[in-house]
Order: C-alpha cells, then structure tokens, then sequence
C-alpha cells in the first residue's frame, strides 16, 4: 500500500539501473511515469498542474472529449491511461503532421516535433525516438505496398494506433482492439489504406 501512496513514479524510481544511461534502449513505460512527476514538480501549485494539459492542448485543438488519468498519487499516467474519441487522436496527430502549429499558433516549441522523430543511438532499427515510434514494433517482410518510410506512431493498447504519414498528408487513427497483437498484420491493414491516397506533389524549385 506504500508503494501505491506514493504513486507510480516513486515505484518505477525505485528500481535499480542495470545499464549506464544512453548505453542500452528498452521500451519502458517507467520511464514515462518518471518524466510526469518531474514535470508535476516545475509547477508552482497543484492546480496549475491539473489544469495545464487542458489549457495548453486540449482546449487550443478542440479535444474535448480528452481525459488524462492520475495515478494514486495525483500524477498523470503519461505512460498510457489517456482516453479521446477518434476524432480528438486525429487532432493530436495533424498538431504533430503541422509541426506543432494549430489553426497558425504555435503549441510545441519549435523543433520538438523534430527531436521526437530522431532515435537514439541505441535504438534498435531506429525504431524510436522521444516517446514516439518511427517504425511499427516487428513489422518487416510486408510485402505490398509497405508503409512509407518517413511514417511514425503513437501506439496504445492492444494495437490502438494515430499514424502519422508526411508525404501522404495523412493522419490515420485506429481504435480497435486486437488482443492477439500481431504487428506485421496491423502495418498490413494501415498501408492498404494509404496506399489509396496519392502521395503529395512536391514543389517546384523556383527559376
């Protein structure tokens, strides 16, 4: 009961390092919760806490059906447990597929949308970068039409997914539940479906 007191954070803090920091990547949703109770403490009160993802996400792209869940002890389960209809996930999406900016306002500092996109050297494949995936978790051999390469993802339970497709223009989001996960299959369904957008013209150089 200790440990559930003192939330989430202080459990995943806890447990000792087995790798030198930057050495050796493993996806670890600990390491989420450690970052929100980092965060929770920059702000002055409580209620500035609470009230910052509302005000300075989702009111400014219209999620309003979007909940964030606390853990025990008051702090945001940034690792998972946030819940929006489909529609809000494919605004948090085109925020990202516009570089942070929103309706000509920035919402995420400039550049962060980049950082999020570049792997760490460790890694694997480059399959991730700061809290976002760049490739779908053993999705190889597709056959075609593979997905685009410059495509990245925010995954959720049992294959709940927002892709996000630059070169198509294109956000896609699935709130489906596959308790059997199978990557391979979910990167299958979402490139037939891409594959039916063209992709966008590029732009003439100027003469």
């Amino acid at each position: 009961m200790g440990a559930a007191r003192r939330g989430l954070a202080a459990f995943a803090a806890s447990k000792p390092l087995l790798h030198p920091p930057g050495s050796v990547w493993h996806y670890s949703g600990g390491s989420s919760l450690i970052l929100s109770r980092l965060l929770r403490n920059s702000f002055a009160s409580e209620r500035d806490y609470l009230r910052f993802p509302r005000e300075r996400l989702f009111e400014p792209l219209g999620m309003r059906s979007a909940v964030l869940e606390p853990d025990s002890a008051g702090t945001f389960v940034a690792s998972s447990f946030m819940y929006a209809s489909a529609r809000d996930w494919a605004r948090l999406g085109l925020l990202f597929l516009q570089d942070g900016v929103w309706q000509g306002r920035r919402l995420l500092p400039d550049g962060w949308v980049a950082y999020t996109l570049t792997p760490p050297a460790a890694a694997p494949d480059a399959r991730y970068g700061a809290h976002m995936w760049l490739k779908i978790p053993d999705a190889r051999d597709l056959g075609e039409p593979p997905m685009p390469e410059e495509s990245y993802y925010m995954l959720g339970y049992d294959q709940q997914v927002v892709a996000v497709i630059p070169s198509r223009d294109l956000v896609l989001v699935r709130l489906g539940l596959s308790h059997d996960e199978d990557s391979t299959e979910l990167a299958r369904n979402l490139a037939a479906i891409v594959d039916a957008f063209p992709a966008k013209r590029s732009e003439s150089p100027e003469r």
